[in-house]
């Protein structure tokens, strides 16, 4: 749905968030060969918590990615599967089974154990679209799992005065709440398109983690160029009240913002806890064939 808001402030942003570094992602494949970028790596866990991962995937080449995910597990945390162009199809054994095409949302939490596959429903043509792993606090890793999915005109938009095109996959915007509300991590989730000259503000909670990434175009923020394919990581300060992006072309881009846990992160490929310990009872469970039995 599409909303035009009439008048939009700098809804009190007096000291806005600069950029503490801006990071290139890893060429990498994964699932049956899937080329991406891992944008959001290991390294950056804690510094971008309650954020794990992010995965760019952007090929109009099939090979890229005609194999797609075949079954394989998760545990601990939930995925974010926003897709800008193509179908992909969810199945899980939990039961649940959805279809994400162009502008869609696969939102999946894990929680105790499922195994699950993503495969496009296309031979050909252009597959784009983002991967986000949203790590769960200690209380919630052994829930029972869950998924939605979330099709392009259930994603609330709106237009700012500047011609700002805001879709609000997660959290809220200027008052627009958006398709997921979440608990505990708060997450904000925003894909913007700016067109050239127009400038969008949003503002953050000083203590979320945040960060910027960049898909077509370029933004400034503050002092710092954010190019194509690069992601801003935002500074914390504890007087920082929001963060203001100016495009001078046309350009897409992700922000993306969340409450940390705080909480230790143990990882062990596709398994997340908060200890070895439950790392090895992940593992032996996955073997064992409990994620199906629990789900």
């Amino acid at each position: 749905m599409t909303t035009t808001i009439p008048t939009i402030t700098t809804a009190g942003v007096v000291t806005p968030r600069t950029v503490e570094r801006v990071i290139a992602g890893t060429p990498t494949s994964d699932g049956a060969g899937v080329k991406l970028t891992r944008v959001l790596t290991q390294p950056l866990q804690r510094r971008l918590d309650p954020f794990l991962m992010l995965d760019a995937f952007a090929t109009d080449n099939p090979q890229d990615y005609v194999a797609g995910f075949p079954d394989h597990p998760h545990r601990g945390f939930e995925t974010v599967t926003y897709m800008i162009a193509g179908r992909m199809r969810h199945r899980d054994s939990a039961g649940h089974e959805g279809l994400v095409t162009n502008g869609g949302v696969q939102w999946m939490t894990a929680g105790r154990g499922v195994v699950h596959s993503e495969l496009p429903e296309q031979e050909d043509g252009r597959m784009e679209g983002f991967q986000l792993w949203l790590n769960l606090a200690a209380k919630d890793k052994m829930r029972a799992p869950w998924y939605r999915d979330i099709q392009s005109p259930e994603i609330p938009e709106f237009t700012t005065p500047e011609g700002v095109a805001v879709r609000v996959i997660a959290g809220a915007s200027h008052g627009v709440a958006g398709a997921m509300q979440r608990e505990t991590t708060e997450p904000l989730y925003l894909d913007l398109g700016i067109p050239g000259g127009a400038t969008f503000v949003q503002p953050l909670p000083a203590d979320f983690n945040a960060f910027v990434y960049v898909y077509r175009g370029g933004v400034q923020i503050g002092d710092a160029q954010v190019p194509v394919q690069r992601m801003a990581i935002l500074a914390n300060r504890p007087d920082s009240d929001g963060v203001v992006l100016t495009a001078h072309a046309a350009s897409r881009a992700l922000v993306i913002a969340g409450r940390p846990l705080n909480e230790p992160i143990a990882q062990y490929g596709p398994f997340v806890m908060n200890s070895n310990e439950e790392i090895f009872r992940a593992v032996e469970d996955y073997q064992a064939g409990r994620f199906t039995a629990q789900v």
